[in-house]
């Protein structure tokens, strides 16, 4: 199977709710060009269905979404990490559905993105949320659009500088999950059942009007996409990207 033919993202379709499964383990689900299309086309499939009620973003194995591609961020063409990604999280807010992220498992940059831009969010006990991307010489910048309006402002001061890692815990009571406290097949299955009673006209109109502000702020799209562009060909990326993959610190870490 050549990489264009892979299936990165598994489609499943039952009573009235179609799972997207990110299934990309050779790179933990990263966000590489070829899953953010097939998350894509999934989404538009899900949207024109007249059966389908609402979406659910899951994962396999236990990585939700390392976030970008950085194998292919090194490359000259960082489109897929900067404005493809961005049009991704501006599909998931207007789709006329609502769609459910379901956690259990390590949630990294450009994923926290995706459970962001979800209307409802559940974690399990597994989950973990960072944004690493100051330790590796970039910025949260076209994920800010959906990042930003969910959670607290000193919270998003601290987890954009430090890099640090949080659990569901934290995640919920930040505003970046619906629910963090439980099992993630539960919580999920709590969450369909209610959204099993809401009319599709209902839903969709529903969503648009909880939507309409953070959709508002993508008309900054185009200079954040220009903004991670710019700083992924940064002399600081490269050492940042580079450390990451030697797994090693990176030459700007204060010692003590």
């Amino acid at each position: 199977m050549t990489e264009a033919t892979q299936q990165l993202v598994r489609v499943e379709t039952a009573a009235g709710f179609t799972t997207l499964v990110l299934d990309s383990a050779h790179n933990r689900n990263a966000l590489s060009p070829l899953l953010i299309e097939q998350l894509r086309a999934g989404l538009r499939a899900a949207g024109e269905d007249p059966a389908v009620r609402a979406v659910v973003l899951a994962h396999e194995g236990k990585t939700f979404c390392a976030g970008a591609d950085l194998s292919s961020a090194a490359a000259a063409n960082a489109d897929f990490a900067t404005l493809g990604l961005g049009e991704l999280l501006r599909q998931i807010l207007e789709l006329p559905k609502p769609v459910v992220a379901v956690v259990d498992g390590h949630v990294r940059g450009g994923g926290m993105g995706l459970v962001a831009a979800a209307d409802i969010a559940v974690a399990g006990p597994n989950a973990s949320f960072a944004l690493p991307e100051a330790r590796l010489g970039v910025a949260p910048a076209v994920i800010s659009l959906t990042v930003l309006p969910r959670l607290d402002s000193r919270s998003a001061s601290r987890y954009f500088l430090t890099g640090e890692a949080f659990g569901p815990a934290e995640a919920q009571r930040i505003g970046l999950v619906t629910a963090g406290s439980g099992d993630a097949g539960e919580q999920l299955a709590a969450f369909k059942g209610a959204l099993a009673k809401g009319s599709p006209q209902g839903l969709a109109e529903s969503k648009r009007l909880a939507n309409a502000h953070m959709l508002e702020r993508f008309a900054a799209l185009p200079d954040l996409a220009a903004l991670s562009a710019r700083l992924f060909g940064t002399g600081e990326a490269q050492e940042g990207i580079a450390a990451f993959f030697q797994k090693r610190e990176p030459q700007w870490v204060l010692r003590g």
